[in-house]
């Protein structure tokens, strides 16, 4: 058994319905009605609460939006108190980052960078563990036994000669007694939930319909509104004519905020088709200069002139390469993409005579509290947030501004509010993953390794611009995948942070994909010019790593790799650790009418011990179908800073049709829990591109891989 130690603070000893509501105001969903029925809700610390009913209920921490956090969250909770995955439910918590706030992430109430299991695996175990203890406690008193002598099990504490009473029962009495400051959490090898595959505790709503998200929210008297932005970013308003839209069928107001003039309707349909109708003189500001090929040959000259942020120095690499008689040198380019979460921005706000309630999609609930309360000038405490299912998130939902939007437009009109943003509003107003240049040099030896190797990233720092991280402060989110696991003698790298000009933001698996596309094509190129395969090439650099030599053999081998393919195809592989888990994926593909087609993808990965195996396969073949996407035919181009691509005619996205099989080997680990909801993004463009190169002799160092980039590579 395994001894954990927390300190009280963390938790709240108890509350109830009657005194001030579900902690901190927050709605139980599918729990709330048989809560008030049973009369008493008690909650033994901040993420565990307790009907008298029996009904169990977690309080997550994160938000839900796709990844699973709806299952393997109570998972770790039902392992510890003994009962049916089934019979807990689930609440996404309200914005309180000392209660829910993720350490790993520097302590915010955010949902992101694969996190969420990393920051529960013991926290919540800790939970249940603590529950199941007063329980007991609480039986042990009522019933004048020691508590050795009982057990919990199934809902239920079993006492001597037939006693029994179920966890509601005892619910009121534990919610009494101290939180135990030492509680035994079960040893893996115990798990009865834990690492077994279980269904999503989701699905059925998402199936049926009676899953809630945002754009889902109706409230009593609620109207709409639309949003005409000025179509260049960071663009305001000089004047505007609204006459002819205020005459159309169905408007209530039109009104005026920072990021442009709301149309606000009885319905959404109307709001917007009177938003057509606006006549707007727009002050576009600086933005209006912006193009995407003169926003990179910014960051190549500053690759060359800027500031370097040193990340990891082993030996004199610059002085190896350049005595070496022979090096290799390449730029690789990453382009600007769009989130595109197939729910575009919504939320609904009501202001009402100082306080402000707000219901939609968040990634980042303590700051949108904050924000808006900042915003429509009312205290932070008179902000309540219900957080709704997120229709896709990726990083986009971590920033505010369509929630401070329908804030603000709420606030005019006195009306609750629902905002919708449409596809054409969300992918021209987007904070987009930012253009890098990855910069790269190496010396071979005689048997063809690498002698010296320098590395140097070249991009936007969103770190900056969000939590506004001083130029000469390393990015941590810069750095990700950046230092290889291959084993080098000499080695330099550093980061280069370079402002653009256009707003950017964290796109799935944020700078691992701008590294690792060139850290693995760089040693593809480098095995091709010492005339050796790539996969055997990578193997001998990684004797010392075991857990990267192992994915990158199971990978290879059920990939087949080295064994002959059909005709007019190919194999590329890619490496890469990140969030703590490790993977290889090989990618076979094909040519077909010049475009790439992929037809089978194989992922092994390490991510230590797992929560829930079903959702980490789906976790890595969603990764893999998303970045296909953006590695094949996705870029965001600007002219006059417009954003050329409207919706997904222009930015297209891997269709079912398109989506190739995937095959995925999970390696069984006793390590610490790695995330998996991002890093097969990463890895899928460099297997790729290595794989056309093989195929076509062609390399293409600059994403995405279309068939203008290979004809012309």
């Amino acid at each position: 058994m395994m001894t954990t130690e927390t300190s009280r603070r963390n938790f709240l000893k108890t509350t109830s319905l009657a005194t001030g509501g579900l902690l901190m105001g927050v709605a139980l969903p599918g729990a709330k009605l048989e809560a008030m029925a049973a009369g008493m809700v008690h909650t033994p610390n901040a993420w565990v609460h307790i009907a008298d009913n029996n009904t169990i209920t977690l309080i997550s921490a994160r938000s839900e939006m796709g990844q699973g956090v709806y299952t393997s969250m109570p998972m770790l909770i039902a392992e510890e108190l003994n009962v049916d995955i089934r019979k807990i439910k689930v609440s996404i918590a309200p914005p309180n980052a000392k209660l829910y706030g993720n350490p790993l992430l520097g302590g915010p109430q955010l949902t992101g960078g694969s996190t969420s299991v990393r920051d529960g695996w013991e926290k919540l175990r800790v939970a249940g563990a603590q529950v199941r203890e007063m329980l007991i406690s609480a039986a042990a008193a009522k019933w004048k036994v020691d508590p050795s002598e009982l057990k919990a099990e199934n809902g239920m504490v079993f006492g001597p000669k037939g006693k029994k009473a179920t966890y509601g029962q005892l619910a009121e009495a534990a919610s009494k007694l101290p939180v135990p400051e030492k509680v035994t959490i079960k040893d893996p090898k115990d798990f009865r939930i834990v690492g077994k595959r279980t269904l999503r505790l989701d699905s059925p709503a998402k199936v049926n319909g009676t899953a809630r998200f945002g754009i889902d929210v109706k409230l009593p008297g609620m109207v709409y509104a639309a949003l005409e932005q000025c179509p260049v970013i960071g663009g305001t308003v000089k004047s505007y004519d609204a006459s002819k839209a205020k005459s159309m069928p169905g408007v209530i107001d039109v009104v005026e905020i920072p990021d442009g003039v709301a149309v606000v309707a009885n319905s959404w349909w109307r709001a917007n088709q009177a938003r057509k109708a606006l006549v707007i003189t727009w002050d576009e500001g600086k933005g209006a200069q912006l193009n995407d090929q003169a926003m990179l040959e910014g960051i190549r000259a500053a690759a060359k002139t800027g500031k370097a942020l040193e990340l990891k120095k082993v030996g004199d690499a610059e002085g190896v390469i350049s005595a070496s008689q022979k090096v290799v040198r390449r730029e690789y380019v990453s382009q600007l993409l769009s989130h595109s979460p197939l729910e575009p921005m919504n939320f609904t706000a009501h202001y009402d005579n100082g306080k402000v309630k707000l219901i939609g999609p968040t990634q980042w609930q303590d700051a949108a509290q904050n924000n808006i309360a900042a915003a429509v000038g009312v205290k932070p405490a008179d902000v309540t947030l219900e957080t709704t299912f997120l229709g896709g998130g990726f990083g986009r939902r971590i920033d505010q501004d369509f929630i401070i939007q329908a804030a603000q437009i709420s606030k005019a009109v006195g009306k609750p509010v629902k905002l919708v943003w449409s596809r054409e509003d969300d992918m021209t107003h987007d904070f987009y993953r930012p253009q890098a240049v990855n910069t790269l040099a190496a010396s071979l030896g005689a048997d063809g390794k690498p002698t010296a190797m320098t590395f140097r990233l070249t991009s936007q720092s969103i770190t900056g611009r969000v939590f506004g991280l001083p130029p000469e402060v390393q990015d941590p989110l810069m750095i990700e995948a950046a230092v290889a696991g291959y084993e080098i003698p000499a080695t330099k790298h550093d980061i280069v942070k370079h402002d653009a000009g256009l707003r950017v933001g964290y796109w799935r698996s944020v700078s691992h994909a701008l590294n690792a596309f060139a850290n693995e094509s760089f040693m593809d190129e480098l095995a091709k010019e010492a005339g050796q395969d790539p996969y055997q090439y990578r193997m001998a650099l990684l004797k010392n790593q075991p857990r990267f030599a192992n994915v990158l053999k199971l990978a290879a081998e059920k990939a087949g790799w080295g064994t002959p393919l059909a005709a007019g195809r190919a194999r590329g592989i890619a490496l890469m650790e990140g969030y703590d888990s490790y993977l290889a994926e090989v990618a076979e593909i094909s040519m077909e009418g010049g475009a790439v087609k992929v037809h089978r993808v194989t992922v092994a990965a390490d991510l230590g011990r797992m929560v829930n195996p079903d959702t980490v396969e789906a976790q890595i073949q969603s990764g893999v179908v998303f970045g296909t996407g953006a590695a094949l035919m996705q870029e965001i181009t600007l002219q006059n800073g417009r954003v050329q691509q409207t919706n997904f005619n222009t930015f297209p996205i891997v269709r079912m049709n398109e989506a190739p099989v995937i095959d995925v080997v999970l390696v069984e680990s006793t390590e610490k829990p790695g995330g998996i909801g991002e890093p097969s993004t990463s890895l899928i463009a460099p297997a790729i591109a290595n794989a056309v190169a093989t195929l076509t002799g062609k390399r293409v160092r600059k994403l995405p891989l279309t068939p203008e980039a290979i004809r012309q590579a």
